[in-house]
This record gives structure tokens, C-alpha cells and sequence, in this order.
């Protein structure tokens, strides 16, 4: 007979160590080894050796044999003694199985707690200029409620739902599993009463057995200022009806902000692009341009360049539920003219003279400088 190993050393804990280190070390070790889980060849030994070092070590009057008169001192057959041992809740944090001895009477009661019930959502278009400032918006929203005929029961006013038949009221049927470990009953939800333990003989004729119906209501939603595109805007408890009594959900409004239509958005910054003549750049003006308040002055210094931008102080986008605004950023683009009148092409050509006909070499900047001599 093959001598068995110390089954301190198959734990891989101490002599001395705790029931909690102990649980532990098997929850690591059972989570390595399941056979369902690893396909080495000795993967199902394996796994029989850590259980049956975990049967005797658990139980304090098998240890405490153990510990003074070694295996000779345990009574067990090769394997530990599961018939009063309840591994349901290794097991089920382990591999998931669906009720397992003590795990039973929790897993009914699980199902039958109260549960929020689920979110819903909808998309909604608004302006550019409401995204800014804040709106409101009448919206529907489409959603289960109680059924008012049956009052949620699903049954037929004057029936009632019924014990289930399969499962007796229990809403769980039991199914006994032979496996290396000995007989094990797996519990599942029942497939006639999902679970419920009861059966509706006379379905509600306006719900069909459900004990729900759709309804759509209107309801006023305020937008606030300084929302972005893709915000969204919650509505507690408009979403699905709690199940067993829990809370409903709740309904989230998606915001899709268009297009504005020379407006662009940086964060609270609004973008806006202009295009001046040569005459304005090189001699100054002062034009009129949109703005989210209506128009402003901006005044052109004389020979303002390409690509000059100009800021507005808090003339942005408002900070979403702050006091303050982001500003707004004028680029300005000089229009060369493509196609000149005679009249234009004289004066050009007499300014081009006085201007003289030498053109400069722009030198590297000293950060290109620098950033050659770094390497890049």
C-alpha cells in the first residue's frame, strides 16, 4: 500500500495553521486542480488527495487524531467523510454550481428578494445654442407598470396563482449527481414556475399572465447649460418596475448635439474661423462677427497675419453647473483673390513696385536648432 503524503504538506499550510488558513489553502488548491478546470492527466488524483486532506484537517476531532496517531488514527476509506461535511459554499464560490446542501434554502431566497428593476434609455437632438444655455424638452417615455386589471398577480380577477405542481412551492427541483466525490444534488430553478412556486391556471386577459403592461408618458426634462455631445441626463425611478417589491430603475436621456452651422466646440472654447482681405490684413479694420450673444466688434490691427487668432473673454461655452464660461477663439484667414478687375490689378501692380520684388529666407527657428542638436 502506497504511503500517503503528510496532508499538512498536500495543503501546503503548517501544523499550527487556522481553520480559516486551512479553507483558504483548499479554496487555492480546488480552484487549480478541478478536473473540470485542468486537464493534466493526475489532475483528478490530484484533486481526490487535496480533498481528503481537507476532510480530515477541517473537522477539529479528525485533526486533533491525526496530529497524535497519524492516518492510522482517522477513520476514513481512502476518502474523507462527506456525509455530514457541507463543501456548498467552497464549491459554489468556486465553479459556480447551482445549489449545493446548505446552499439551497439561500439561493431560494435570493430569487425571491426584492431586485431593482432595469434602466432604460432613449437618444434626443438638440441645438447647438441649447446644448449651451439649457433647455427643456417634452419626452416620452415607454415603460412596464403593474397591470391595473389583475393588480400585477398575472391572474384572472377572482383566481388566484396556484402551488406549482413540479416543485411544490419550493420555485427548485433537485437532480442527484454521481461524481468522483460520491452523490451530489444539484439544485436548479424550476422549469415550470421559473422559480416563483406558484402557476397561473387563468392567465389575466389584459396581460396575458404577465401582470404587466406597456404605457407611454409624457414627461418635461430640464437640459442644463454646458452640455456635450453623448451627456446624459438621469431620471430616477422612471425605468422598469422593481421586481418583488424592489425599487424601479431608472431612465437615462442621451444627448446628440447637431452640428452648428459655422460654430465649432473645444471643451467651454467656441471656434470660429473668418476670412479677411489682403486690404484688411495690411491696413487694419474693424468687422462685425457672431457670437452665442449675438454680434460683436473685433477690430483688425494693421498687418495682422494668417492664422492670427483672437479671443473673446467668456463669450464660450457656459461650465456645466459652475458660474463661468469658456471663451470664444476667432482665426483669421487672409483670402488671396483669384481673380482681379483691371482696375485691381493696376493697383496691386503699383504696390508691388514700391514693395520691391526681393523675397526673404526664413532662418530655422532656434527650437529647430535645438531640437536637431537633441537629436530630434
Amino acid at each position: 500500500m502506497a504511503t500517503k503524503r503528510d496532508f499538512y504538506d498536500v495543503l501546503g499550510i503548517p501544523k499550527s495553521a487556522s481553520q480559516d488558513e486551512i479553507k483558504n489553502a483548499f479554496r487555492s488548491l480546488a480552484r487549480k486542480y478541478h478536473p473540470d478546470v485542468n486537464k493534466e492527466p493526475d489532475a483528478e488524483e490530484r484533486f481526490k488527495e487535496i480533498n481528503e486532506a481537507y476532510g480530515v484537517l477541517s473537522d477539529p476531532e479528525k485533526r486533533a487524531a491525526y496530529d497524535r496517531f497519524g492516518p492510522e488514527g482517522v477513520n476514513y476509506q481512502g476518502m474523507p467523510d462527506f456525509t455530514n461535511m457541507d463543501l456548498s459554499d467552497i464549491l459554489e464560490g468556486l465553479f459556480g454550481f447551482g445549489g449545493f446542501g446548505g446552499m439551497r434554502g439561500y439561493s431560494r431566497r435570493a430569487r425571491n428578494a426584492p431586485r431593482r428593476g432595469a434602466d432604460l434609455s432613449s437618444k434626443i437632438r438638440i441645438s447647438f445654442e441649447e446644448a449651451a444655455f439649457g433647455t427643456e424638452k417634452e419626452i416620452e417615455i415607454t415603460r412596464d407598470e403593474k397591470c391595473p386589471t389583475c393588480g400585477g398577480s398575472g391572474a384572472e380577477p377572482g383566481t388566484r396563482p396556484v402551488t406549482c405542481p413540479t416543485c411544490h412551492g419550493s420555485g427548485e427541483v433537485r437532480r442527484v449527481q454521481q461524481t468522483f466525490l460520491g452523490s451530489m444534488v444539484q439544485v436548479q430553478t424550476c422549469p415550470t414556475c421559473n422559480g416563483h412556486g406558484e402557476v397561473i391556471e387563468h392567465p389575466c386577459h389584459t396581460c396575458r399572465g404577465t401582470g404587466l403592461t406597456r404605457r407611454t408618458s409624457k414627461r418635461t426634462v430640464s437640459i442644463p447649460a454646458g452640455v456635450d455631445n453623448g451627456n446624459q441626463i438621469r431620471i430616477i425611478g422612471e425605468g422598469q418596475p422593481g421586481i418583488h417589491g424592489g425599487p424601479s430603475g431608472n431612465f437615462y436621456l442621451e444627448l446628440e448635439v447637431e452640428p452648428h452651422p459655422y460654430f465649432r466646440r473645444s471643451g467651454n472654447d467656441v471656434l470660429l474661423d473668418v476670412d479677411i482681405n489682403i486690404a484688411q490684413a495690411a491696413l487694419g479694420d474693424e468687422i462685425t462677427i457672431p457670437t452665442l450673444d449675438g454680434e460683436e466688434k473685433l477690430r483688425i490691427p494693421p498687418g495682422t497675419q494668417p492664422g492670427k487668432v483672437f479671443r473673446l473673454r467668456n463669450k464660450g461655452i457656459p461650465v456645466l453647473n459652475r458660474n463661468s464660461r469658456g471663451d470664444q477663439l476667432v482665426t483669421v484667414n487672409v483670402q488671396i483673390p483669384t481673380q482681379l478687375t483691371e482696375e485691381q490689378k493696376a493697383l496691386m501692380e503699383s504696390l508691388g513696385k514700391t514693395m520691391g520684388g526681393e523675397i526673404k529666407i526664413q532662418e530655422r527657428s532656434f527650437l529647430d536648432k535645438l531640437r536637431d542638436m537633441l537629436g530630434g
